[in-house]
Protein backbone atom coordinates (compact mmCIF):
# COMPACT_ATOMS: atom_id res chain seq x y z
CA UNK A 1 0.00 0.00 0.00
CA UNK A 2 3.21 2.66 0.78
CA UNK A 3 4.65 1.78 -2.33
CA UNK A 4 1.53 2.07 -3.98
CA UNK A 5 0.47 5.42 -2.65
CA UNK A 6 4.58 6.77 -3.21
CA UNK A 7 3.77 5.87 -7.02
CA UNK A 8 1.13 7.80 -7.41
CA UNK A 9 2.28 11.06 -5.71
CA UNK A 10 4.96 10.10 -8.17
CA UNK A 11 3.41 9.98 -11.27
CA UNK A 12 1.19 13.18 -10.01
CA UNK A 13 4.16 15.58 -9.22
CA UNK A 14 5.70 14.08 -12.99
CA UNK A 15 2.55 14.94 -14.31
CA UNK A 16 2.02 18.41 -12.88
CA UNK A 17 5.94 19.89 -12.65
CA UNK A 18 6.97 18.00 -15.30
CA UNK A 19 10.25 14.97 -15.61
CA UNK A 20 12.32 15.15 -12.26
CA UNK A 21 14.78 13.34 -14.52
CA UNK A 22 17.42 15.65 -16.73
CA UNK A 23 16.47 15.32 -20.22
CA UNK A 24 18.39 18.04 -21.52
CA UNK A 25 21.93 16.80 -21.08
CA UNK A 26 20.75 13.27 -22.92
CA UNK A 27 23.22 11.04 -23.88
CA UNK A 28 23.10 8.97 -27.18
CA UNK A 29 25.09 5.91 -26.73
CA UNK A 30 26.60 4.32 -28.74
CA UNK A 31 25.85 0.38 -28.22
CA UNK A 32 28.58 -1.36 -30.23
CA UNK A 33 31.26 1.21 -28.86
CA UNK A 34 30.12 0.05 -25.04
CA UNK A 35 30.03 -3.69 -25.98
CA UNK A 36 31.30 -5.25 -29.35
CA UNK A 37 28.22 -7.72 -29.01
CA UNK A 38 25.83 -5.46 -30.07
CA UNK A 39 27.52 -5.36 -33.67
CA UNK A 40 25.17 -5.94 -36.34
CA UNK A 41 21.99 -5.80 -33.47
CA UNK A 42 18.92 -3.38 -33.86
CA UNK A 43 16.05 -2.47 -31.83
CA UNK A 44 13.21 -5.07 -31.62
CA UNK A 45 10.46 -2.01 -29.89
CA UNK A 46 8.60 -4.84 -28.52
CA UNK A 47 8.84 -5.29 -25.02
CA UNK A 48 6.27 -8.32 -25.04
CA UNK A 49 8.91 -9.95 -26.44
CA UNK A 50 10.95 -9.85 -22.75
CA UNK A 51 8.00 -10.02 -20.73
CA UNK A 52 7.95 -13.57 -22.27
CA UNK A 53 10.82 -14.75 -20.54
CA UNK A 54 11.58 -12.46 -17.96
CA UNK A 55 7.99 -12.00 -16.38
CA UNK A 56 9.60 -11.43 -12.51
CA UNK A 57 11.85 -8.64 -13.45
CA UNK A 58 9.03 -7.21 -15.46
CA UNK A 59 6.73 -7.50 -12.86
CA UNK A 60 9.39 -5.30 -10.22
CA UNK A 61 10.28 -3.11 -13.04
CA UNK A 62 6.80 -1.92 -13.15
CA UNK A 63 5.87 -1.09 -10.04
CA UNK A 64 9.40 1.37 -9.97
CA UNK A 65 9.41 5.14 -10.76
CA UNK A 66 11.17 4.49 -13.95
CA UNK A 67 8.23 2.71 -15.20
CA UNK A 68 5.82 5.75 -14.78
CA UNK A 69 8.07 7.87 -16.63
CA UNK A 70 8.34 5.49 -19.71
CA UNK A 71 4.79 5.37 -19.62
CA UNK A 72 4.13 8.98 -19.13
CA UNK A 73 6.46 9.82 -21.69
CA UNK A 74 8.63 12.00 -19.65
CA UNK A 75 12.40 10.78 -20.26
CA UNK A 76 14.27 11.76 -23.76
CA UNK A 77 14.19 8.07 -24.51
CA UNK A 78 11.86 6.41 -26.74
CA UNK A 79 10.82 3.94 -23.69
CA UNK A 80 11.23 0.32 -22.95
CA UNK A 81 13.53 -2.33 -21.81
CA UNK A 82 15.81 -1.52 -24.67
CA UNK A 83 16.49 1.85 -23.81
CA UNK A 84 18.76 0.73 -20.82
CA UNK A 85 19.70 -3.04 -22.30
CA UNK A 86 20.83 -1.60 -26.02
CA UNK A 87 19.55 -3.70 -29.11
CA UNK A 88 18.36 -7.09 -28.23
CA UNK A 89 16.96 -8.58 -31.66
CA UNK A 90 20.23 -10.80 -31.73
CA UNK A 91 19.15 -11.91 -27.91
CA UNK A 92 15.29 -12.29 -29.46
CA UNK A 93 16.31 -14.46 -32.66
CA UNK A 94 19.17 -16.59 -30.99
CA UNK A 95 17.80 -16.72 -27.25
CA UNK A 96 21.26 -16.83 -26.08
CA UNK A 97 22.36 -13.96 -23.44
CA UNK A 98 23.87 -11.38 -25.22
CA UNK A 99 25.81 -8.18 -23.35
CA UNK A 100 24.59 -8.86 -20.02
CA UNK A 101 24.39 -5.80 -17.66
CA UNK A 102 26.81 -7.97 -15.33
CA UNK A 103 29.20 -8.52 -17.76
CA UNK A 104 29.42 -4.71 -18.08
CA UNK A 105 32.27 -2.38 -16.44
CA UNK A 106 30.73 -0.05 -13.77
CA UNK A 107 31.76 3.01 -16.28
CA UNK A 108 29.91 1.72 -18.80
CA UNK A 109 27.00 0.50 -16.11
CA UNK A 110 27.39 4.47 -15.69
CA UNK A 111 27.41 5.62 -18.88
CA UNK A 112 23.76 3.76 -20.28
CA UNK A 113 22.58 5.58 -17.04
CA UNK A 114 23.71 9.05 -17.87
CA UNK A 115 21.38 9.00 -20.94
CA UNK A 116 19.53 10.60 -19.24
CA UNK A 117 20.64 11.73 -16.08
CA UNK A 118 23.76 13.80 -17.31
CA UNK A 119 22.64 16.88 -16.12
CA UNK A 120 21.73 18.84 -13.03
CA UNK A 121 23.78 17.90 -10.04
CA UNK A 122 25.19 14.63 -11.86
CA UNK A 123 27.01 16.75 -14.71
CA UNK A 124 30.45 16.21 -13.30
CA UNK A 125 29.87 12.41 -11.91
CA UNK A 126 32.40 10.84 -14.56
CA UNK A 127 35.22 12.56 -13.31
CA UNK A 128 34.43 12.16 -9.77
CA UNK A 129 35.42 10.35 -6.70
CA UNK A 130 32.70 7.62 -7.13
CA UNK A 131 33.19 7.06 -10.85
CA UNK A 132 36.99 6.85 -10.27
CA UNK A 133 36.45 4.13 -7.47
CA UNK A 134 34.80 2.38 -9.47
CA UNK A 135 31.45 3.05 -8.26
CA UNK A 136 28.32 3.03 -10.99
CA UNK A 137 24.67 4.07 -10.73
CA UNK A 138 23.45 0.68 -9.64
CA UNK A 139 25.45 0.30 -6.41
CA UNK A 140 23.83 2.58 -4.99
CA UNK A 141 20.12 2.49 -7.15
CA UNK A 142 17.93 -0.43 -8.62
CA UNK A 143 16.00 0.63 -10.89
CA UNK A 144 13.79 -2.41 -11.23
CA UNK A 145 13.50 -3.21 -7.37
CA UNK A 146 14.00 -0.03 -5.17
CA UNK A 147 14.26 -0.03 -1.95
CA UNK A 148 14.23 3.42 -0.73
CA UNK A 149 11.38 6.08 -1.30
CA UNK A 150 13.14 8.36 -3.14
CA UNK A 151 15.76 8.30 -5.65
CA UNK A 152 14.92 4.23 -6.40
CA UNK A 153 17.71 3.76 -4.29
CA UNK A 154 18.91 0.04 -3.27
CA UNK A 155 18.22 0.45 0.49
CA UNK A 156 16.07 2.21 2.80
CA UNK A 157 18.02 5.42 3.21
CA UNK A 158 20.58 7.14 1.23
CA UNK A 159 22.59 6.56 4.25
CA UNK A 160 22.87 3.32 4.15
CA UNK A 161 24.33 2.88 1.07
CA UNK A 162 26.79 5.32 1.93
CA UNK A 163 27.91 3.39 5.17
CA UNK A 164 28.11 0.41 3.01
CA UNK A 165 31.43 1.83 1.77
CA UNK A 166 32.31 4.14 4.10
CA UNK A 167 31.98 2.11 7.65
CA UNK A 168 34.09 5.00 9.46
CA UNK A 169 31.75 7.13 8.96
CA UNK A 170 29.20 5.08 10.83
CA UNK A 171 31.03 4.30 13.88
CA UNK A 172 31.70 8.11 13.65
CA UNK A 173 28.38 9.03 13.33
CA UNK A 174 27.79 6.74 17.17
CA UNK A 175 30.13 9.00 19.03
CA UNK A 176 27.97 11.20 21.50
CA UNK A 177 28.37 14.40 19.72
CA UNK A 178 27.11 13.61 16.37
CA UNK A 179 25.02 15.35 13.45
CA UNK A 180 21.20 14.11 13.36
CA UNK A 181 21.51 11.45 10.86
CA UNK A 182 21.05 8.60 13.08
CA UNK A 183 17.34 9.87 14.19
CA UNK A 184 16.68 10.79 10.66
CA UNK A 185 16.73 14.50 11.13
CA UNK A 186 19.56 14.62 8.01
CA UNK A 187 21.55 12.25 5.63
CA UNK A 188 24.48 12.28 4.23
CA UNK A 189 23.22 13.87 0.96
CA UNK A 190 22.44 16.56 3.23
CA UNK A 191 26.02 17.37 2.77
CA UNK A 192 27.56 15.92 0.03
CA UNK A 193 26.94 15.74 -3.50
CA UNK A 194 27.62 11.91 -4.49
CA UNK A 195 27.56 12.54 -7.71
CA UNK A 196 29.86 15.53 -7.66
CA UNK A 197 33.76 15.78 -7.98
CA UNK A 198 34.89 18.33 -5.56
CA UNK A 199 36.46 17.37 -2.81
CA UNK A 200 35.32 15.39 -0.29
CA UNK A 201 32.11 15.44 -2.42
CA UNK A 202 30.70 18.58 -0.70
CA UNK A 203 27.39 19.83 -2.34
CA UNK A 204 28.59 23.46 -1.87
CA UNK A 205 32.82 24.60 -3.41
CA UNK A 206 33.90 24.53 0.58
CA UNK A 207 33.66 23.11 3.50
CA UNK A 208 33.15 26.29 5.42
CA UNK A 209 30.32 27.05 2.87
CA UNK A 210 28.91 23.57 3.25
CA UNK A 211 28.58 24.41 7.35
CA UNK A 212 26.92 27.84 6.61
CA UNK A 213 24.24 26.93 4.88
CA UNK A 214 22.82 25.93 8.17
CA UNK A 215 25.20 27.61 10.69
CA UNK A 216 24.31 30.80 8.82
CA UNK A 217 24.88 32.94 12.59
CA UNK A 218 28.90 31.28 11.90
CA UNK A 219 29.01 32.85 8.40
CA UNK A 220 29.97 36.58 9.50
CA UNK A 221 31.59 38.57 8.09
CA UNK A 222 32.68 39.65 11.29
CA UNK A 223 34.21 42.96 12.84
CA UNK A 224 36.81 40.85 14.42
CA UNK A 225 38.13 37.23 13.05
CA UNK A 226 38.66 34.06 14.21
CA UNK A 227 41.54 32.93 11.95
CA UNK A 228 41.14 28.67 12.22
CA UNK A 229 37.23 29.67 11.32
CA UNK A 230 37.73 31.86 8.29
CA UNK A 231 39.78 29.25 6.94
CA UNK A 232 38.30 26.09 7.78
CA UNK A 233 35.26 24.65 10.46
CA UNK A 234 37.49 21.13 9.85
CA UNK A 235 40.29 22.60 11.86
CA UNK A 236 38.21 22.59 15.53
CA UNK A 237 35.18 20.42 14.28
CA UNK A 238 34.86 17.00 13.00
CA UNK A 239 31.67 16.78 11.43
CA UNK A 240 30.93 13.00 11.26
CA UNK A 241 31.59 12.58 15.50
CA UNK A 242 33.63 12.84 18.04
CA UNK A 243 33.47 11.98 21.88
CA UNK A 244 34.04 16.04 22.74
CA UNK A 245 31.18 17.73 23.15
CA UNK A 246 29.96 20.48 19.60
CA UNK A 247 31.74 17.90 17.41
CA UNK A 248 35.05 19.38 18.64
CA UNK A 249 38.59 17.66 18.15
CA UNK A 250 39.93 18.20 21.22
CA UNK A 251 37.86 19.01 24.77
CA UNK A 252 36.91 22.39 24.55
CA UNK A 253 40.23 24.53 26.72
CA UNK A 254 42.89 21.72 25.43
CA UNK A 255 41.91 22.18 21.79
CA UNK A 256 42.21 26.52 22.25
CA UNK A 257 46.15 25.67 23.89
CA UNK A 258 46.89 23.74 20.91
CA UNK A 259 47.38 26.92 19.38
CA UNK A 260 47.52 29.35 22.14
CA UNK A 261 50.13 27.23 23.73
CA UNK A 262 51.07 30.88 25.66
CA UNK A 263 49.35 32.57 28.34
CA UNK A 264 49.20 33.09 31.97
CA UNK A 265 45.53 32.10 32.78
CA UNK A 266 45.79 30.32 36.55
CA UNK A 267 43.36 27.48 35.42
CA UNK A 268 44.93 25.84 32.59
CA UNK A 269 47.83 23.87 31.72
CA UNK A 270 50.69 25.86 31.94
CA UNK A 271 54.49 24.56 32.65
CA UNK A 272 54.08 21.85 35.44
CA UNK A 273 50.17 22.95 36.13
CA UNK A 274 47.76 20.69 34.93
CA UNK A 275 44.45 22.01 36.54
CA UNK A 276 41.39 21.35 34.73
CA UNK A 277 39.20 24.49 33.90
CA UNK A 278 35.48 24.02 34.75
CA UNK A 279 32.60 24.32 32.25
CA UNK A 280 33.81 25.32 28.60
CA UNK A 281 36.55 26.37 29.38
CA UNK A 282 38.25 29.41 27.42
CA UNK A 283 34.49 29.56 26.17
CA UNK A 284 33.38 30.60 29.39
CA UNK A 285 34.71 34.18 28.45
CA UNK A 286 35.87 34.46 25.08
CA UNK A 287 31.92 33.49 24.06
CA UNK A 288 31.75 34.73 20.47
CA UNK A 289 34.86 32.34 19.00
CA UNK A 290 33.91 32.45 15.77
CA UNK A 291 33.67 35.90 15.43
CA UNK A 292 32.61 39.28 16.99
CA UNK A 293 31.14 42.19 15.54
CA UNK A 294 31.80 44.55 19.05
CA UNK A 295 34.00 47.07 18.85
CA UNK A 296 35.35 46.25 22.07
CA UNK A 297 35.86 42.75 21.37
CA UNK A 298 39.20 41.53 19.69
CA UNK A 299 39.53 38.92 22.12
CA UNK A 300 35.95 37.21 21.93
CA UNK A 301 34.63 38.56 25.00
CA UNK A 302 31.90 40.17 23.57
Amino acid sequence: MRRALGRWVFALVATVVGPLVVTAGAQQVDWVKLNPAFKGASFVNNDKSCESCHEAANHKFGLSAHAEYFKAGKTALAGGCESCHGPRSKHVDEGTPVAQWRSLTKAQQSGICMQCHAGGSRMTYMTGAHQAGDVSCTSCHAAKDPRGQTAVLARARATESCYGCHPTARVQMAKTSHHPVREGRMDCVSCHNVHGSNTSLLKTASLNDTCNSCHTEKRGPFLWEHAPVRESCATCHDAHGTTNRKLLNKKESFLCLSCHSYGGHINLPRYNRTSNPSGEGCVNCHMTIHGSQHPSGPKFTR
